[in-house]
């Protein structure tokens, strides 16, 4: 086995996957954006089943990796559509925080040069993110979102193809296994049997 193995690059692009997937959700938890923070979750759990099956050549976790990037990869494109209201669906509406709470993405108030004028007294703007208008910010939050899933895009594309390199390496090796496991098994002689 190479450093630069199917495996290996495998195991790194998990490794990213996970470490850029705990950020994204702890800036949903900030944003309470709850289907996200669920999707994460089970994101973080597959990954690192992802990560076990290619260590220990399992094939099965390593297919089930593949089948939720497929999932992982469309959830990504519906939040770039989302925030870039495209498709007919608008980053304002209630989708993400599953509509039990008014509150949006982290980074609309909170975004990198964000200045914002508060309308209500500071007890009050805990409770209501719609009190809080935000006048200009350097870079607009839903652009900041659109960033988080091309990243998850542009990580998960090669992990995909990798994974799959690796499930067709380890079928070969299992089949490799299983034909010098018969050939090297002592041949019992039809005597034994009667």
């Amino acid at each position: 086995m190479g450093c630069c193995s199917a495996r290996c690059m495998l195991v790194l692009l998990c490794c990213f996957q996970l470490i850029t997937a705990l950020e994204r959700q702890v800036f949903d938890f900030l944003g309470f954006q709850w289907a996200p923070i669920m999707i994460n979750f089970i994101h973080i759990i597959l990954v690192i089943l992802g990560i076990f099956g290619a260590i220990q050549y399992r094939t099965r976790y390593v297919i089930l990796y593949l089948l939720w990037m497929l999932l992982w990869l469309s959830w990504n494109i519906f939040v770039c559509c989302l925030y870039l209201d495209l498709g007919g669906i608008s980053k304002e509406s209630d989708i993400l925080s599953l509509g039990v709470s008014a509150h949006r993405s982290w980074w609309k108030e909170n975004g990198p040069g964000c200045q914002s004028e508060q309308l209500l007294s500071t007890g009050w703007q805990n409770q209501n993110p719609e009190l809080t208008t935000v006048l200009s910010c350097w870079l607009e939050y839903q652009y900041i979102e659109v960033l988080h899933s091309i990243i998850q895009l542009f990580i998960s594309l090669p992990a995909f193809v990798y994974a799959c390199y690796a499930v067709s390496l380890f079928s070969d090796e299992e089949n490799t296994f299983d034909t010098i496991g018969e050939f090297h098994r002592p041949s019992k002689s039809p005597h034994f049997f009667y």
